[in-house]
């Protein structure tokens, strides 16, 4: 069993996953404050993203593999020897993004499945997202860097002098906001001005997100929370009662995910 505070620094190695079809457990009608727990059976969520159609991918950790799951829940295993996949994200045309934590890649796959190797020679990667650009943006733990890499693979540093960043967002002002998993969140605005808060925060995971209407959020994967994040660097418990979440994303229709490593679960959190 991988003990959750070292997660991202564990490197787990398993055989081949086999494509299969399966329903995911739903779970029994629960909530914890905002949190109502759609399906259990997941194997130690990290990345996780929807596509334009609504289907949710999932890197589970602890499976070396990508689960693509429908709104009812039917899950297919989309893609299996990954090696501690951690990131994923998925661009404006379909393609799955996935970074693989102990093997200083990143994966790209078509919506049909189809793989490549499409940047190698990271350093521990852990969370992937996009930003306004289109440019993939790349927390790369060891170097303490948020990297950008255009569609030739053009890289640059985004934000730089972190503290071992595990996630990042792009805001609407061309800053950033980044979770640090050593502990605090850093907060750089689109006027240069940086701030570090999230003290409240045991372990910031990889899980950050942010709203259509710019609201951000951050899991403490130490913890049982998530919470809101603002502009001025003020925090606040948003959501409580999880179990270590990780996962976080936001649906093309506005809906707001959570997973935890905990118990495998899938969350669904109202915002309002």
């Amino acid at each position: 069993m991988i003990d959750r505070r070292s997660m991202l620094s564990a490197i787990i190695s398993t055989a081949l996953v086999p494509p299969s079809l399966a329903m995911i457990t739903p779970a029994a009608a629960q909530s914890t404050n905002r949190a109502e727990r759609l399906w259990t059976g997941f194997s130690s969520v990290v990345g996780m993203a929807f596509d334009k159609s609504g289907n949710l991918y999932a890197a589970e950790w602890s499976a070396d593999r990508i689960s693509r799951v429908e709104s009812d829940g039917k899950r297919t295993t989309f893609a299996g020897d990954l090696s501690g996949p951690s990131g994923l994200a998925i661009d404006a045309e379909g393609n799955i993004y996935v970074a693989s934590y102990s093997r200083d890649e990143i994966y790209r796959f078509t919506p049909d499945g189809s793989r490549e190797t499409w940047l190698t020679g990271l350093s521990t990667p852990a969370g992937l997202g996009f930003d306004r650009a289109g440019r993939l943006l790349v927390a790369n733990r060891r170097t303490n860097e948020i990297l950008a890499f255009d569609a030739a693979k053009t890289r640059s540093v985004a934000v730089s002098g972190l503290r071992t960043p595990v996630g990042a967002i792009h805001r609407p002002d061309n800053g950033f906001v980044v979770s640090n998993i050593s502990g605090g969140v850093t907060i750089v605005r689109g006027d240069g001005r940086r701030i570090e808060t999230g003290e409240a925060l045991r372990t910031p995971g990889p899980g950050i997100a942010q709203t259509a209407s710019g609201r951000v959020f951050v899991v403490d994967y130490g913890g049982t929370g998530i919470h809101e994040v603002f502009d001025d660097g003020r925090t606040s418990l948003f959501v409580d009662g999880l179990s270590s979440p990780v996962g976080l994303t936001v649906s093309p229709s506005g809906g707001f995910f959570s997973a935890d490593w905990g118990n495998g679960a899938v969350y669904r959190i109202r915002l309002a």
